[in-house]
């Protein structure tokens, strides 16, 4: 693999992280909002499945990043 296409996969997986925990982020907002004082204390069962969904698309991307960094630092890449 040339150089300039391993930097732009590395790159797209470090954003694909980034992206991510921004998203677990907003869905741990939005979640949040829906406990006291501002919501009633029962989230909404979209609310949490955007929750999981967020959070599952995170792990996904870190270790997709973990297994990229770890062929890197193996010289395998």
């Amino acid at each position: 693999m040339d150089h300039d296409k391993a930097r732009a996969e590395e790159t797209a997986a470090m954003e694909r992280v980034v992206t991510a925990t921004r998203r677990v982020q907003s869905a741990f907002a939005s979640l949040q909002s829906q406990f006291p004082p501002a919501g009633s204390g029962k989230p909404s069962q979209f609310a949490l499945q955007t929750f999981d969904a967020a959070l599952q698309e995170l792990e996904d991307a870190q270790a997709a990043f973990d297994e990229m960094l770890g062929d890197l630092l193996d010289g395998n890449r």
